[in-house]
């Protein structure tokens, strides 16, 4: 990598590392331009070359939560290499622990008014490119292991998975361990069932 491209890509790591700390501390509607970049320690033309408008930061903060999300399904699977229910298990509760334990999605699933509003639709109704992201990590990752199920079912059940958990993540509705493995029960479910 050129001295260049890490410049660029640690400018934006700081400007989405001001943005996330400045939603969890202060809600989103206290992020202006302006404010962001001297958090941040650029110019606010800066943020708008880096980022853009206020739109793109938000979905750019809800993609890069995203990938510490990812980094948990990855580690759920490293974890299980021999056993994909031992994986899938892993990585969904992983994924709701850290929805939990996050001052990032609290702040966002707890916004549910006004300006906060524009931080979810990322997650809800334009969720395309981070449903595509994750059900692409998923069947990457379940790739590795020799499963029956058909390559549509497999689909479908990966899918089913990455919107259920989604929609886990966004509106709990029981512990991380028990919504885990309702889940996982279904998905494996549908695996074995072909």
């Amino acid at each position: 990598m050129s001295p260049a491209t890490t410049s660029v890509s640690t400018t934006r790591a700081r400007i989405l590392a001001a943005a996330i700390d400045m939603v969890t501390e202060q809600g989103w509607q206290s992020i202006t331009m302006a404010r962001l970049a001297q958090r941040a320690g650029v110019s606010r033309q800066t943020v708008y070359n880096e980022i853009g408008s206020k739109s793109e930061l938000a979905e750019a903060v809800v993609l890069d939560e995203l990938a510490r999300f990812l980094a948990v399904v990855d580690e759920g699977f490293d974890r299980h290499s021999q056993s994909v229910a031992k994986a899938l298990q892993a990585a969904v509760l992983g994924v709701l622990e850290r929805a939990r334990d996050s001052a990032l999605m609290v702040a966002i699933v707890s916004s549910t008014s006004g300006a906060e509003t524009e931080l979810l639709p990322p997650l809800t109704t334009r969720s395309t490119s981070l449903l595509d992201a994750a059900r692409s990590v998923v069947a990457a990752r379940v790739s590795d292991y020799n499963v029956a199920a058909n390559e549509r079912t497999l689909d479908a059940a990966i899918d089913m998975l990455v919107r259920t958990v989604l929609s886990h993540v966004m509106q709990p509705s029981d512990t991380p361990e028990k919504s885990a493995a309702a889940i996982c029960g279904v998905v494996l479910a549908a695996l074995s069932a072909t």
